[in-house]
């Protein structure tokens, strides 16, 4: 696939801004400073004219720069080399394209090289204030759709902060006003005057390692995986493989169903009983030992967690996590409530006082870039699951329709799964994630054998 790049423009706010620096939270530094990479696909719209036109995108995005205004800004160091936000109006980049290719020739929109393609590159090769917080291009296909590819400083916000601007940006384009002004002042998430943390907290903790030794074949289908599975993608020399994975209403049904306790009758909401799924359907096609721990990160906002809640609009990031963890042997060979239950005990911890205990535990580190969150953190035998399902990912109608998909366009790291709602809100969800080759084929078998 061939893209052709027609137009690029540093689009800057439309009126002045204040020139200020902007704090990030201990929350906002402990995420990997990466770009996050998402991608829009639009049905064509037959006889439109302006159909994603040029100027009327440009013009909106300059509009919604001016009360976003962090992020037109520039990423630098304080004297301590601490991460902030230098709030100068430089703008961010937007990219017309085309491309020698149909929708359907990307299939179920798995997050491959050929999808990553449709969002500008950033290289990190220079200083930090070098490049934009937010890269944005619009694809033209052949057959007359268009794909919106973004990529967003992960500093800067994360999944609900940048859905509020990418989808203040489209109301924009539609004429209508912005409807939340952002709340911009992050030291709502500082730590107390005198840092107590009150919990011990394992998320910031080394995830357990790889045990050396071959697994034996009892209870894992005479799979041998252990100690190549997990050397190798640090050598390189196995590739990480992409994958989507679609269920439907009915079929999550019947996880729930499997997921019910028999002698409590306690239930477990569709997420609890996915992720748990996902847990063990991740632990068998690694062929995970016995006596392996297994740690299962999981994003959490912490938005509506907090009390006092925080304002609503506040950009930035408040991503806390969660973190279950179990032996391997118990999560295969025990029911599936057992790993729903490990969850939900894990999610229900997050409450006001454990968030803000994290807050002061991690004011309390010598080095916040210690417990960055990356490729050692999800690699085998650990896992990590962000949930877009309550986000409104669909909402970016900039006056041609709402997107028929929306989802990540890259995983950045082995071991890492995104779940995403219907387009269609049919009920049904679809899980991307990224393994090696050979786990991403047990995984396929294991995942719909329910």
């Amino acid at each position: 696939m061939k893209i052709t790049v027609k137009n690029a423009a540093m689009v800057r706010p439309a009126t002045d801004t204040p020139k200020e620096v902007l704090w990030n939270s201990n929350i906002d530094l402990v995420i990997p400073s990466i770009h996050t990479p998402s991608v829009y696909f639009y049905r064509s719209q037959n006889g439109h004219s302006s159909f994603f036109s040029w100027d009327i995108l440009k013009e909106a995005l300059s509009k919604a720069l001016v009360p976003f205004y962090p992020m037109a800004g520039r990423l630098q160091r304080d004297k301590d080399g601490r991460i902030e936000i230098n709030c100068n109006g430089e703008g961010v980049l937007l990219v017309e394209a085309g491309i020698d290719a149909l929708i359907q020739d990307f299939g179920d929109f798995a997050p491959t090289i050929a999808l990553r393609q449709l969002v500008p590159a950033v290289s990190y090769t220079e200083d930090i204030s070098s490049y934009p917080l937010l890269v944005v291009q619009v694809t033209f296909f052949k057959c007359g759709g268009v794909a919106l590819g973004v990529g967003m400083q992960h500093h800067v916000a994360d999944g609900m902060s940048g859905l509020h601007f990418i989808n203040s940006w489209a109301d924009v384009a539609r004429g209508f006003d912005i409807n939340v002004i952002p709340f911009i002042d992050r030291k709502l998430l500082a730590a107390r005057n005198s840092p107590t943390p009150r919990f011990h907290h394992i998320e910031y903790q080394p995830p357990p390692v790889l045990i050396a030794e071959k697994c034996s074949s009892d209870g894992f289908g005479g799979l041998h995986n252990g100690e190549a599975n997990g050397s190798a993608i640090d050598g390189g020399r196995q590739q990480v493989s992409p994958g989507i994975f679609r269920l439907t209403k009915m079929q999550l049904e019947m996880l729930k169903r499997e997921a019910v306790d028999p002698e409590t009758k306690a239930a477990y909401s569709t997420y609890e009983t996915l992720a748990a799924h996902v847990w063990r359907c991740v632990c068998k096609a690694r062929n995970l030992c016995e006596e392996q721990e297994s740690k299962l990160y999981i994003a959490t906002d912490g938005r509506s967690r907090l009390n006092p809640p925080l304002p609503e609009g506040y950009f930035g990031n408040v991503i806390f996590t969660a973190t279950p963890m179990a032996f391997s042997g118990d999560l295969v060979s025990k029911p599936l409530y057992y790993a729903a239950n490990q969850i939900r005990k894990a999610l229900a911890r997050m409450d006001n006082e454990y968030l803000r205990s994290a807050v002061d535990y991690l004011q309390l580190q010598p080095d916040l870039r210690k417990l960055v969150r990356g490729a050692h953190t999800f690699k085998s035998p650990n896992l990590g699951i962000t949930s877009w399902v309550r986000l409104p990912i669909y909402d970016a109608d900039f006056g041609w329709g709402r997107p028929i998909f929306m989802g990540p366009a890259a995983i950045p790291y082995e071991g890492l799964a995104f779940v995403l709602p219907s387009s269609t809100n049919d009920g049904s969800v679809t899980v991307s994630l990224a393994f090696t080759a050979e786990d991403m084929a047990r995984f396929k078998t294991h995942f719909f054998d329910f």
